[in-house]
């Protein structure tokens, strides 16, 4: 009886998470992803083990715009279209300051919101700009934009090809929907 019940709640334990994988996007580990409006395709690693995204980011240089905080940035990364080094400068309002604390010590970073192209969605997410040179993947995906995508399947990499355009959606950053790290 024991074993019967134990196979029953096997196969509903795997109906659930089917239903569940049906209904939101599943994505690999790794995918591609192309970042807006530069269009350059990049790999973007989904990490589940950190909270919010980041971006490789190099001469970072804060201002003042309109009593506003700002900063501008090159992002240089290598667009996976034709394998050539891309650049372009932004200028973003800084959307808030974030504090990564690790083994190296405490480094603060500033969080900007920018779009991205996973499938043929339009995200504006959070990114902390980081110096990612010495990475292998210039984008890395925390859970506060993992959640809007949907699911991340450790088993697979490559199972959405980014193909946004002018009519693409577009799923604006919602500050009120946006997961807090959670507390000891």
């Amino acid at each position: 009886m024991r074993r019967i019940l134990i196979v029953i709640g096997l196969l509903l334990g795997a109906s659930v998470t089917q239903a569940n994988t049906e209904i939101q996007n599943v994505f690999g580990w790794v995918e591609n992803a192309t970042l807006e409006p530069m269009g350059a395709k990049v790999k973007a690693k989904l990490d589940t083990g950190a909270l919010t995204s980041s971006l490789h980011a190099v001469n970072v240089e804060r201002f003042e715009k309109d009593g506003e905080e700002w900063v501008r940035f090159k992002v240089k990364v290598e667009d996976q279209k034709d394998k050539e080094m891309v650049s372009e400068t932004f200028e973003r309002p800084i959307y808030r300051d974030l504090t990564v604390r690790g083994a190296g010590g405490k480094d603060d970073r500033p969080v900007v919101l920018m779009k991205i192209c996973f499938g043929n969605t339009i995200y504006e997410e959070q990114f902390g700009l980081d110096n990612r040179s010495d990475m292998i993947y210039p984008v890395l995906i925390g859970r506060r934009t993992i959640q809007h995508l949907g699911v991340v399947d450790v088993t697979n990499t490559f199972m959405h090809e980014p193909k946004c355009d002018e009519d693409s959606p577009v799923k604006e950053f919602d500050k009120d929907n946006t997961d807090e790290d959670i507390g000891d």
